[in-house]
């Protein structure tokens, strides 16, 4: 996507304004005289990290019928303050985002992202709820991060929370889920012209195969992918209930009625495939990380293995220093650290927010912290 095709904040301001890193100016919206002082009290700090996870717990608990997964843990992480630009690169239905910016108070900016329609309609409903400057950009999230690279802007907190949100998968129509009859779609992004459709009408039966195997991890590959060309030289696939059928008649029986659910790998794959979620994270990380200052957080939350690989890998590097030979007396490479693990395993949901989420039970929490003299943008 172009830059040009990017849809900014229609109210966002345009001219660059002073400042540390040039950042440009954001759109300010507040609440009005009428807000709860309290309210604006915590979102000003000075909580301790017990009474900060209380609050999230309180407010996901709050959210309406969403519940955003780990939010205590990645608020303990990412440690929002008042007056801080924190950068939400999934904002989906915005769980996550509301307990953000309530800390960031009236000093602070909180930049959205999201290539969703559904995610800015929500977003529009949070400028009531905070004080916070607020910004949204439609886009995909790699995108829009090499755009507020090319802006100039800087950040103390950047995080994700990956895969499909709940509104999405909750909207039966974009045809996200096996339980139930929908057309096959699975765009994040209604507007592009690729959907699951096209892609299993048109793409060849090893190139199907081989998303499968890779994005899905499915084992049994090629046989879904064979019995996905055999039955649309008779018919072509228009739904999710013909999918869910075709990928049930290609695997052992033992399969079917294993563990899970014999659909589940396929849709995964077939999603991160018209979405190209893979290639967006490996694109978005570096640009997330470059538009953090010295001593900002960047956070994942993954629920899958190839997000958590990537993720963990990225972290990982960063935080690698020397890599001369063991057997050389002085380090030559010159290599230091550029970022602070923040988990060194990743964090997991608890028993508690499994009983109220069972969505959570996959999710998979990792953080660093940017070091001082570490390579800016």
């Amino acid at each position: 996507m172009s830059t040009a095709a990017i849809e900014l904040d229609r109210s966002a301001a345009q001219a660059r304004e002073g400042g540390e890193g040039g950042a440009p100016a954001l759109t300010r919206r507040k609440r009005g005289a009428g807000s709860d002082p309290a309210r604006r009290r915590r979102s000003r700090g000075g909580a301790g990290p017990g009474a900060r996870r209380g609050q999230a717990a309180r407010a996901a608990g709050e959210a309406g019928t969403h519940t955003p997964v780990l939010a205590a843990e990645l608020l303990e992480l990412l440690d929002p303050r008042a007056g801080r630009c924190a950068i939400d690169c999934t904002f989906g239905d915005g769980g996550h985002a509301r307990m953000v910016a309530e800390r960031l108070g009236a000093g602070g900016t909180l930049v959205a992202i999201d290539r969703d329609p559904l995610a800015e309609e929500r977003f529009s409903s949070l400028a009531g709820e905070t004080d916070c400057s607020l910004r949204f950009i439609r886009a995909g999230y790699a995108e829009a991060l090499e755009l507020l690279l090319a802006e100039g802007l800087r950040a103390d907190i950047a995080y994700f929370d990956l895969g499909m949100s709940s509104m999405q998968v909750d909207t039966r129509e974009r045809g996200f889920s096996y339980s139930y009859d929908a057309p096959l779609d699975m765009r994040m992004d209604p507007t592009q012209p690729f959907s699951a459709r096209e892609l299993l009408a048109d793409w060849d039966e090893r190139r199907i195969a081989h998303a499968l195997r890779e994005y899905g991890e499915e084992r049994y590959s090629r046989q879904i992918a064979r019995a996905i060309v055999q039955r649309r030289e008779h018919t072509p696939l228009l739904s999710t209930q013909e999918l869910v059928e075709t990928i049930a008649s290609a695997i052992p029986a033992p399969a079917r009625f294993g563990a899970g659910h014999p659909a589940k790998r396929t849709f995964q794959a077939l999603r991160i495939a018209v979405n190209e979620e893979l290639d967006q994270l490996e694109r978005a990380l570096p640009s997330a990380w470059a538009l953090l200052r010295e001593g900002g957080v960047l956070a994942a939350i993954s629920f899958h293995s190839l997000e958590d690989r990537r993720v963990k890998g990225f972290i990982g590097e960063l935080a690698r220093g020397c890599v001369c030979p063991p057997d050389l007396p002085v380090c030559v490479c010159g290599r230091e650290p550029q970022a602070t693990v923040l988990t060194r395993r990743s964090i997991t949901a608890s028993a508690a927010e499994l009983d109220r989420n069972p969505r959570a039970a996959s999710a998979r929490l990792r953080a660093a912290r940017k070091l001082t003299g570490a390579p800016q943008a």
